[in-house]
């Protein structure tokens, strides 16, 4: 599709201004050197080119279709290019939108089941098309040619398609692909980010997205693509007003920002407000040097710009470095009095590139330090250029980003030109260059969250499913949607979730016998189906201290729920232990369903001050305790959790495991579509929930199917014998295995590591290691086997993987033992067990190659099934199993 070496346009035509025509004369126009084939109904000559009445006489079959017909049309011609041989097609027919929506419907039916039955992808409809500058293809109806670069954009827009051309133009940017997606009826965000993931002329990523219609699939591509390259985003639709016409504009499910915006964050991508944030982060991403920090130095010759930079950097929350002992006693070394004592560094407006230099060496040398923002105002006695040259010789040698922005129009165009042709970035004000390093602070976040090895749990965590689910099916039974406190407690306490003790009553006399039991003080809440926030109806009482504190706050609770709700059901009292410890903290965990990304999880400040502080982050499950931490850590809360001394400071831990017994708990039911816990208090020994909420309906999907993110699939774990009856562990890899595997893999010997990574390795960076360990169990999967090596200890002992593609139409496979651990049959073990993997997801094929001299992985593939053939003149043996007739030894 992107890149042709033919292309018919269907509904060419001479009429100007008409699609047919305006993508003809862009064709022609552009350096495109393939065939362009015109069809119309009078065969009449187009732009210079030979027309044709149908497909089926054009002298050659197109790599490429653009259809410019009325939408009745369409299915037939997708039918004609299909029988052809024509696999690609891009339709430029506004037509759909005078259909009403069961009309749309019938039309897009009939389009994408001829376009299925004959594998041609279908970009469109109402799109403006894509521009391929790198071939010459212009296949677009934009009123002008993309430059050629390094950076594709993909757009959902097609208003903001032309503009932002026009803009990139104007700057000189270009582009590998320039891509609108239009009504997204066949392909989808995820299938261009595949595309553009395998694309070796694109290093990085631009999106304008308004809406999102497959969450997984997109998730999974993103957070493939963001391993590779940098993807910088913007989402329309900040305000609930401007995200509902986006939506209604689209035609898709209404997404709350914020979890558009926890997504983003999971894929490791960045969002960016507007085009120039964009294009200046995606240039000072690929020009800077690795961000190994999140403190900024400021060196100028001018006050008022070292201020403004600095008020720019803190107003984002960003961090100003300090300056340490050793690097202030170099400064006055070396510039005597001709500075400012403090970060930021001003010089004497006169500075030459010497003392530029001197200034930024020095500060680069400081290890509290990480990235420098030189700026220059122009003056009459010192050449922009000048210091721009000595900036640079200094920025060439650093392994630490330096930053630039030289003020004026005319004076600094030189310097710019100078930093472009050296690489380093430069941006036009003060706040552009503190913006850029802000998004830059951002993306490395995002990114160590993406590539992270999370910590294990820190105790065993084996909920009981069974008690929870039975308390939501006795209530869905009943058909009830809402759960008591009482039902609430109990499958928080199944997940082994604290809850302070509460005794469960029908009357008052009762409640004052309860809290005798418990102890004082109490709390007494009313229990009643009807409120589902007993607090706002008056329905709570605390800190009661005596029987007839209790007897007299049953009976005014009851009276305030009366009054509030006529006609509310009473069904009795909570009496609960107050816990109100010194030194704990409020705090509130609660899940929803998104409809677009399913389940989502926030935390934050809870009790009585969360309306006010509005102090809540979102995040996806599923969670691990890494995760936890992310999302713990963007709260405010998080602060006073972490505390100022020892004393202060609470058990994190717990709070983490919480929200992973939490994330566990929606996954496994699925049925319990909204919960909160609030208030939930944390102290130095750990929480305890205080008050639970939890809506339950039918679900027609299991826990796994709701979400954006598949998670650790515990269902393909199992237990296998070797010959000699030791007993391993089957199991999915998971991020967490990372240490053990590089143990695994120094383990191989170097024949075995020659022939599991074709060719001669010593150590594995550590980016590799990640993919490795962190894969994404919707499109890959790694099985690990675990048990006792010869010495009795328990390790990684083999590994067997496989890369399916995005089609499900293969997967190419890989396998590993320990090299002191062979002739076990561990081999044979792991094969057949992505066999069965494979198989039960629906695989068409599974394939795989072998080193030539590598005999041993040639027998085994032929033990389990595969057809295997010897590659003579690469030297390689070529491994193929079809599994649509059931061959392969799965079993």
């Amino acid at each position: 599709m992107f890149k042709p070496n033919s292309v018919t346009v269907i509904g060419a035509t001479s009429t100007p201004g008409e699609p047919g025509c305006v993508i003809m004369e862009n064709l022609m126009s552009g350096t495109f050197l393939g065939p362009v084939l015109p069809v119309n109904e009078t065969g009449e000559a187009v732009a210079g080119m030979p027309g044709h009445t149908a497909i089926d006489t054009l002298p050659l079959t197109p790599d490429l279709a653009i259809i410019c017909s009325p939408p009745e049309t369409i299915p037939g011609y997708i039918e004609e290019l299909g029988k052809r041989g024509t696999r690609a097609a891009v339709i430029m027919s506004r037509g759909f939108f005078r259909f009403d929506r069961e009309r749309r419907e019938v039309q897009k039916a009939a389009l994408l089941q001829a376009a299925q039955r004959w594998g041609v992808r279908v970009l469109g409809p109402n799109c403006l098309g894509f521009i391929t500058p790198s071939v010459g293809v212009n296949a677009s109806l934009a009123p002008r040619e993309a430059l050629p670069g390094k950076v594709a954009f993909l757009s959902q827009s097609d208003s903001l398609f032309t503009s932002v051309l026009d803009w990139a133009t104007s700057k000189g940017i270009g582009f590998s692909h320039f891509i609108a997606l239009g009504d997204r009826y066949d392909v989808h965000f995820n299938d261009v980010l595949d595309y553009l993931n395998g694309d070796v002329n694109t290093r990085a990523v631009l999106l304008y997205i308004e809406t999102i219609d497959s969450a997984r699939r997109f998730m999974s591509a993103a957070r493939a693509l963001a391993r590779n390259k940098p993807v910088l985003v913007i989402k329309a639709g900040r305000s609930e007003a401007a995200a509902a016409a986006a939506a209604a504009h689209s035609g898709m499910l209404l997404g709350a920002d914020e979890v558009y915006d926890a997504a983003f964050r999971r894929a490791g991508m960045l969002r960016v407000a507007d085009i120039d944030a964009m294009f200046d982060t995606v240039e000072t991403l690929a020009l800077a040097k690795p961000l190994k920090g999140d403190r900024l130095a400021i060196l100028t010759n001018g006050g008022s710009p070292g201020f403004l930079a600095t008020d720019a950097l803190l107003q984002g929350r960003g961090k100003l470095a300090e300056l340490s002992d050793e690097t202030c006693q170099a400064l006055d070394n070396e510039l005597g009095r001709d500075w400012s004592y403090w970060n930021p560094l001003i010089v004497r407006s006169s500075a030459d590139g010497a003392m530029y230099a001197k200034a930024l060496q020095i500060l680069l040398d400081d290890r509290g330090v990480d990235t420098v923002l030189v700026m220059h105002v122009p003056t009459f006695s010192m050449p922009s250029d000048d210091v721009a040259s000595a900036v640079i010789e200094v920025a060439r040698r650093s392994r630490k980003p330096v930053l630039t922005s030289w003020l004026g129009i005319d004076d600094a165009a030189g310097a710019r030109r100078k930093f472009a042709a050296a690489g380093v970035p430069s941006h036009f004000t003060p706040d552009n260059a503190v913006r850029a390093f802000l998004n830059m602070v951002e993306y490395r976040r995002n990114q160590d969250t993406l590539m992270e090895t999370p910590p294990s749990l820190p105790e065993a965590f084996n909920p009981d499913v069974t008690a929870a689910r039975m308390v939501v099916n006795d209530a869905l039974e009943a058909k009830r949607m809402l759960l008591t406190p009482a039902e609430a407690h109990a499958v928080l306490t199944a997940y082994g979730i604290p809850v302070a003790e509460t005794r469960h009553v029908k009357t008052p006399r009762e409640a004052v016998a309860a809290a005798a039991q418990i102890g004082y003080p109490v709390a007494l809440k009313v229990e009643s189906p009807d409120v589902p926030r007993t607090s706002l109806a008056g329905g709570v009482a605390l800190n009661l201290a005596s029987d007839e504190e209790v007897m007299d706050a049953a009976l005014s609770t009851a009276n305030n729920v009366c009054d509030q709700m006529p006609g509310a059901r009473m069904e009795g009292y909570a009496v609960q232990r107050m816990c109100r410890l010194a030194g704990a903290h409020e705090l509130a965990v609660e899940t929803a369903t998104d409809p677009v990304f399913g389940p989502i999880i926030r935390f934050g400040q809870g009790g009585s001050m969360a309306e006010v502080l509005a102090d809540r982050q979102t995040a996806l499950p599923p969670l691990n305790m890494g995760l936890a931490q992310e999302l713990v850590s963007r709260t405010r809360v998080y602060r006073l959790l972490r505390g100022s001394g020892h004393k202060d400071r609470v058990n994190l831990d717990a709070v983490r495991l919480l929200l992973c017994k939490v994330s566990q708990l929606i996954i496994d039911i699925p049925e319990i579509f909204e919960l909160e816990i609030d208030p939930l208090f944390v102290d130095a020994d750990g929480v305890v929930a205080l008050d639970a909420h939890m809506r339950i309906a039918w679900s027609t999907t299991t826990g796994t199917d709701q979400l954006a993110i598949r998670p650790y699939p515990r269902e393909l774990e199992e237990c296998v014998a070797l010959r000699d009856g030791r007993h391993v562990d089957l199991l999915p890899i998971r991020p967490e295995d990372e240490p053990e595997h590089w143990e695994f893999v120094e383990s191989l010997s170097a024949e075995d590591k020659r022939f599991r990574f074709f060719g001669n390795v010593a150590k594995l960076p550590r980016a590799e290691m990640v993919k490795l360990t962190q894969i994404d169990y919707d499109r890959e999967m790694a099985f690990i086997a675990k048990g006792p090596d010869n010495e009795g200890v328990v390790r990684t002992l083999g590994v067997v993987r496989a890369m399916v593609s995005t089609d499900n139409s293969e997967a190419e496979f890989a396998v590993a033992v320990r090299s002191d651990l062979k002739r076990q049959g561990l081999g044979k073990l792991l094969m057949q067990k992505i066999i069965r993997y494979c198989k039960a997801r629906g695989t068409k094929r599974i394939v795989g190659a072998a080193l030539g001299d590598n005999k041993s992985m040639a027998e085994l593939a032929r033990s389990v099934g595969f057809i295997v053939s010897k590659d003579y003149d690469e030297d390689i043996w070529q491994l193929d199993l079809p599994l649509e007739d059931g061959k392969g030894e799965g079993n």
